[in-house]
């Protein structure tokens, strides 16, 4: 052979073993792959909680969180928590994402199953324990821990103390929390912490990590449902007894949606009455209804500010829709909302509707168009069926704005006779 050639070949087998070794360590390269809600907050923390949908990347951002602090030497005591001891194995430390899967081999720790124990060459230990032993925690402490999947655990508020009672030593003992979430009171409790950094995500933002196969079948089975808002999209998704709509009925109006034409559209209000830290929102509702007398909710544009902010939001969405009326309580505004409109856009179609009756009286009927099948969800709306689920007639002092404007909206459109129409520039 050629010596050219026979150095051409050595050449490309060198170049080869660089490409090589350079992917391999840039599988390694976290701040690199990392997606930016996947690496640790910035500044003083002590709980970082990050509730996010299955696929999301949770146990790799955890092992990761883990790698760093070991390496930099801010924690050299760790706790793994998870449900049952072999989960905190089989996910934590020797899964796919897991603690040693995420060390290049050079920094990998040694894993003594036995001791439950991770031990790195600098002297950090990190070690396992299970939710359903959790007194185990009693005694030892940590300057760091992970917890995961902790809306699985039966008894996780008493998990929590134990952990954050042995969570005592270094300069800034801190704890990384990957879940996702399931209906739990101390889960509530522990995302209003003031201590906690709370980030959220769903599983379509690691969409180039996952299946094709997998990605179609979850959208096209779950993503509008309420299993899938709560494993896909880390929502919380609860219904109280006595509720007029249940997730039965608004998963059924969202299966049932055909794209179809409307023969008209409304806008309607629910305005708030200010716009400070603690006022309720103005609830903008857009819906339609079909030929066959089937409501439609198009969109939920509810918000919280003043009065020109939801103005110019309301008669955006009338012109972008080609509304047939716009549609705004005044029980407070009075003849204000309608002067407030017509200094904005005098063209449009303009509707009063006053609260004269309790809102349970006005509800009733929308939630037996549901029950009928009357009643189609273009989309997901996750607000918006969360105060349907909550609403218990009679129960709360709270108002539900975007359900006043859902009802306001279907009302106008499939319970008003036209005759009972007072309508300004129609």
């Amino acid at each position: 052979m050629h010596k050219k050639e026979v150095l051409k070949k050595f050449l490309h087998f060198i170049n080869q073993e660089k490409t090589l070794r350079n992917q391999e360590n840039s599988h390694y390269d976290w701040p690199v792959n990392a997606r930016s809600n996947q690496l640790p907050p910035k500044g003083h923390w002590r709980v970082w909680l990050i509730l996010a949908g299955r696929g999301f990347g949770k146990t790799r951002t955890g092992a990761e969180t883990l790698r760093q602090w070991v390496r930099e030497g801010v924690c050299r005591r760790l706790a793994l928590v998870a449900a049952t001891e072999t989960e905190a194995r089989s996910v934590m430390v020797e899964g796919e994402s897991g603690l040693l899967a995420v060390h290049p081999p050079a920094e990998r720790p040694r894993y003594e199953s036995s001791k439950r124990q991770l031990f790195w060459e600098n002297g950090a230990i990190a070690t396992c324990f299970s939710a359903e032993a959790y007194e185990q925690l009693r005694g030892p402490q940590f300057d760091g821990a992970w917890v995961d999947e902790l809306a699985k655990f039966r008894d996780s508020e008493k998990v929590w103390d134990q952990l954050m009672f042995g969570l005592r030593i270094g300069k800034n003992p801190r704890v990384i929390v990957t879940t996702t979430p399931k209906s739990s009171q101390f889960l509530k409790k522990l995302m209003k912490d003031p201590d906690v950094i709370l980030t959220k995500g769903s599983t379509f933002e690691n969409a180039k990590n996952l299946a094709k196969p997998f990605l179609n079948y979850i959208r096209q089975h779950y993503e509008k449902s309420f299993l899938g808002r709560q494993e896909l999209y880390a929502d919380f998704v609860e219904s109280k007894e006595g509720a007029l709509w249940t997730p039965t009925l608004l998963e059924q109006a969202r299966s049932s949606f055909q794209n179809v034409s409307l023969n008209r559209i409304v806008i309607a209000i629910d305005p708030a009455v200010s716009h400070k830290a603690g006022s309720d929102e103005t609830g903008i509702i857009a819906a339609g209804v079909t030929a066959e007398g089937i409501g439609v909710v198009l969109e939920d544009l509810s918000l919280k500010g003043p009065a020109h902010l939801w103005m110019q939001k309301a008669i955006e969405c009338y012109h972008r829709l080609k509304g047939d009326r716009l549609v705004a309580e005044v029980n407070m505004g009075g003849d204000l909302i309608e002067q407030l409109l017509r200094t904005h856009d005098e063209t449009i179609s303009y509707k009063a509707v006053h609260a004269t009756r309790g809102k349970r009286t006005r509800a009733e009927p929308i939630a037996a168009l549901y029950e009928r099948g009357r009643v189609w969800h273009a989309s997901r709306f996750p607000k918006l069926e969360d105060q349907l689920l909550s609403y218990v007639p009679g129960t709360t002092s709270q108002s539900p704005d975007r359900l006043d404007a859902l009802v306001w909206a279907l009302t106008d459109l499939m319970l008003t006779p036209p005759a009972q129409a007072k309508i300004w520039g129609a």
